[in-house]
């Protein structure tokens, strides 16, 4: 697992009790710095995998205070490594070892509402980035280039407003969700409407094989949407390339929108609704396994009170996005 810097900023009179909050987590590589203004910077070496357990300690116990203050970093390398730390201090118990291996693999959830904050707002450079990958994704559909398409998809847009809107719903945190919903749903509106009037300028063939293959919403499409969802939810939970997997989501979002786009504006207006449909039902299945991927990573709220809250609104969420998907389901075994 990762490692990370934490560095804490307390008062001087609460060292000791900072001291004792180490000493039970069973961090070995710290040190301990003073300042001028009655202020002690403890700095420690953390694997990221116990990094929520202790920010929501010292959040807990001092975030009311004014000279509070925490940095966390990412760490590529240190000397001495953790391990040869361990090492030096003698023989690792079972019971420690036990306990290593329950640690969990993923990034802390203030980690996490740092990656999506950011990924969940409005910017220019978002709607640019979203006119650039539906342009991209409309000349590879055109002249039915498979390698252009990936192109377009490698910029992945959508990939951050989805995942934001995800953790908001399994955190409970409505602002950071309607924040990602805004920009989620604006971002299909820009690749919608840059397709829309490509296909009312452009001569569409709905026989290329890449625009044909997007007008049937089939299982596999159902299985490919949730497997991006989860694949989204751990690139941002794990710290894997999200660039990768952002290419992945793409596959599900991208190109069938600009495909929906493309018909419509060519008068094909049949197709543009099957098109439409498979848009729907990746935009389901990765939102309902994004939240199904956070809930079983264990990302839950800090206060007991935010947690029910939290926990009535993915209930509600999971339930809203299976009854939605049941519903194209049967739509989609309907037609056939």
């Amino acid at each position: 697992m990762a490692l990370r810097f934490l560095e804490i900023v307390v008062p001087e009179e609460a060292t000791g009790e900072v001291l004792t909050i180490i000493g039970e987590a069973k961090i070995t590589n710290y040190w301990i710095t003073c300042s001028c203004e009655n202020r002690s910077v403890f700095k420690m070496i953390v694997a990221a995998g116990k990094t929520e357990t202790l920010l929501d300690t010292f959040e807990k116990k001092y975030g009311s205070l004014e000279d509070f203050h925490m940095v966390l970093l990412p760490l590529e390398a240190s000397y001495p490594t953790t391990k040869d730390i361990e090492e030096k201090a003698g023989e690792v118990s079972k019971a420690e070892i036990a306990e290593k291996e329950k640690e969990r693999l993923r990034v802390s959830r203030q980690e996490l509402y740092h990656e999506v904050f950011d990924s969940s707002k409005l910017t220019n450079t978002y709607m640019v980035m979203v006119v650039l990958s539906a342009l991209v994704a409309a000349i590879g559909l055109i002249k039915d280039n498979v390698a252009v398409i990936i192109g377009a998809m490698v910029i992945a847009p959508l990939l951050g407003p989805n995942v934001s809107l995800s953790f908001a719903t399994t955190v409970g945190d409505s602002s950071l969700g309607r924040s990602a919903l805004k920009t989620n749903l604006i971002g299909i509106l820009i690749a919608f409407g840059v397709s829309l009037g490509l296909g009312f300028f452009l001569v569409i063939d709905p026989g290329l094989r890449e625009i044909a293959s997007r007008t049937a919403v089939s299982y596999a499409d159902i299985v490919l949407a949730l497997a991006s969802g989860i694949a989204a939810s751990l690139s941002v939970t794990t710290g894997a390339p999200a660039v990768l997997i952002g290419v992945m989501v793409s596959v599900a979002l991208m190109p069938p929108l600009v495909v929906f786009g493309l018909l419509l504006g060519s008068g094909n207006a049949i197709l543009a609704i099957q098109a439409l449909e498979l848009v729907a039902v990746n935009m389901i299945c990765i939102n309902l396994a994004g939240v199904v991927t956070f809930l079983v990573q264990g990302v839950r709220p800090l206060n007991w009170w935010e947690a029910s809250k939290a926990k009535k609104a993915t209930r509600y969420a999971i339930i809203i996005w299976i009854i939605l998907l049941l519903c194209l389901i049967a739509l989609l075994m309907f037609s056939q």
